[in-house]
């Protein structure tokens, strides 16, 4: 990567430097992974460990209420790890994910329709929306769990290589949207009910009955969807691509389809484009069909079954009209007719009728690999791309090895990350980090600093931001709110240090295969190339985010999120209580 002018440009360059003097990433994971394990060693015979500060009956916790560090380097610790080494390779969450999602967008990308359907995007479009687009998607990626890290991220690099701009600028640029932007949303994800559970039982240390329900953050993630998409763009367009030089195509591998096109579409691709279309509608006709999206909600028919008298039996006809209410444009028969069609609502929880827990939202991979795999299918058909099955393996096949590198990566990695996680050695020092915090007795707003570069640092160590928010939040959580702040504000300020450093942590899960996607365009990609790429857009993401934390909370007094207070207004018995229980 070329050097930029500027005291800035050259720590970034130094960054990269030393970066890349460190081993490759897979020698580098199995050199974690055996310093893990003596440091164990050493921990276990030191005897370190701390105080737990989640309370007594809590999942993990300890009889004795301490986390202790766990050797691997005696008889037990060497039986583990040699039992385990296939389970913690085969049971690596992002693997499975990959592969499968992967398996349907390469036949996407093998057919043509990846890069017809960025042509018809992007083509013409100004320079500065299509980077806007990019990192906004990434961000409401997030909704759908890791989608974004299988589908968003190497989309960037395709669609900044299709329009002729270097495509690690593009893979950046999405990279920051759904790692960086992990606690930015239109909508709630996946971690927000994780986080809020986390959070009200470390709240009920300080008062008992205080509850945080999953959308206490929502307005600030709402506003922090358009903070951080202006961020991303602002690095990615004045800081990351002017210090890439030009791109070299011959860096790239052999099966990086020469696709920077600036020429319109033909009229082949375009009824391919309009084909794989319908296939899509058609796919998401029947997902709702069989999702049962047309039947009325469980909970309102539980509220409907409810409100009726003890003594009063509900008729089937009285139970079917809240099932299935009849509307001026639907007749009650036809939805009869739909809802006893074989599969109807066969994705929904077989329990309880609801979309919790349901193989729809379990089955998101699944669904990627369909909704690439089919209208890929279509797309080559129609062109004449995909002219048999032989073509479809074909384009599998060529994906798959393209992921070598990142299998052989992804089995030292997981071992590296499982032993992290067996010595309690990153939980140790989240909780000294949060005791070092608690520390410097700071009772104003300004403790949110601290508190943040605590975050920031702690999720270097620890990858999971529930894991992590577990073992920190039973302390952050009762010391701030006998400040003054709600649990709902402090679980905020949290999302911002934790969702900051995610580009720049390899303990994040899938940090390895975005190093396999940037090493397809850059034969000779290092880890430090990646970091210092990364580097600008966390080291803006934190400051630009606590700014405007303060700015959002302090300065305007908007809540964070519905019924979400700023300040804590405790009862003295709850704080005498509190009090008890952080002395206890």
């Amino acid at each position: 990567m070329e050097k930029k002018k500027g005291v800035f440009g050259r720590f970034l360059a130094l960054v990269e430097r030393m970066g890349n003097l460190l081993p490759h990433p897979v020698t580098l994971f199995f050199l974690f992974a055996l310093g893990t394990v003596l440091l164990s060693g050493v921990a276990g015979f030191f005897e370190w460990s701390v105080a737990d500060p989640r309370p007594e009956g809590a999942d993990g916790r300890a009889a004795d209420g301490m986390i202790t560090a766990v050797s691997l380097c005696n008889d037990e610790g060497i039986r583990r790890i040699i039992e385990s080494l296939v389970v913690n390779f085969v049971e690596f969450a992002p693997l499975g994910t990959v592969l499968v999602a992967l398996l349907g967008v390469s036949i996407a990308e093998h057919s043509g329709l990846l890069t017809a359907a960025i042509r018809a995007v992007v083509v013409g479009a100004p320079k500065l929306l299509v980077t806007v687009a990019l990192v906004f998607a990434g961000v409401l990626s997030n909704t759908a769990s890791e989608i974004g890290y299988v589908v968003i991220v190497p989309l960037g690099a395709v669609v900044f290589y299709s329009i002729g701009r270097h495509p690690l600028a593009g893979l950046a640029a999405a990279f920051a949207g759904v790692s960086g932007g992990y606690s930015a949303n239109l909508l709630l994800g996946t971690i927000d009910p994780l986080l809020a559970g986390i959070t009200e039982e470390a709240a009920h240390l300080i008062d008992p009955t205080y509850e945080v329900h999953a959308a206490v953050n929502w307005y600030f993630m709402i506003g922090s969807t358009f903070l951080v998409t202006f961020m991303g763009t602002f690095v990615t367009a004045f800081i990351v691509e002017p210090r890439l030089p030009t791109y070299d195509k011959s860096l790239a591998d052999d099966d990086v389809e020469e696709s920077a096109s600036f020429d319109r579409l033909s009229d082949l691709e375009k009824k391919g484009l309009l084909y794989s279309g319908l296939s899509i509608l058609i796919l998401t006709l029947g997902l709702i069909y069989m999702a049962g999206l047309t039947q009325t909600p469980q909970t309102e028919i539980d509220a409907y079954m409810a409100s009726q008298a003890p003594a009063e039996a509900v008729t089937d006809g009285e139970l079917a009209a809240v099932q299935n209410p009849q509307t001026d444009t639907e007749p009650a028969s036809f939805m009869e007719s739909l809802h006893s069609l074989p599969l109807y609502g066969c994705l929904r929880n077989p329990e309880n009728g609801g979309l919790a827990g349901s193989a729809l939202l379990k089955g998101v991979v699944a669904l990627i690999f369909v909704f690439f795999l089919i209208p890929g299918i279509v797309y080559g058909l129609v062109t004449g791309s995909v002219k048999n099955s032989d073509d479809v393996v074909n384009g599998m096949t060529k994906t798959m090895a393209t992921l070598a590198m990142y299998i052989v990566l992804v089995f030292f990695a997981a071992q590296f990350v499982q032993y992290f996680k067996w010595t309690n050695l990153g939980t140790i020092l989240a909780v000294v980090g949060a005791n070092t915090i608690e520390a410097l007795n700071l009772d104003n707003y300004w403790v949110f600093i601290p508190f943040i570069i605590i975050c920031f640092l702690s999720n270097l160590l620890m990858g999971s931001a529930s894991a992590k928010w577990a073992v920190t939040a039973p302390i952050f959580v009762p010391m701030l709110m006998l400040v003054g702040f709600s649990p709902e504000v402090i679980q905020c300020a949290y999302r911002i240090g934790d969702s900051a450093s995610n580009v720049v942590t390899p303990m994040m899960s899938y940090f390895g295969i975005i190093y396999a996607y940037a090493c397809r365009y850059d034969k000779n990609f290092g880890i430090g190339t990646l970091i210092s790429l990364m580097l600008p857009y966390s080291m803006v993401f934190v400051v630009g985010w606590t700014i405007f934390f303060y700015i959002w909370v302090f300065v305007i007094g908007i809540p964070v999120g519905p019924d979400a207070p700023t300040y804590f207004e405790g009862t003295a018995e709850a704080a005498a209580q509190a009090v008890q229980a952080v002395g206890g």
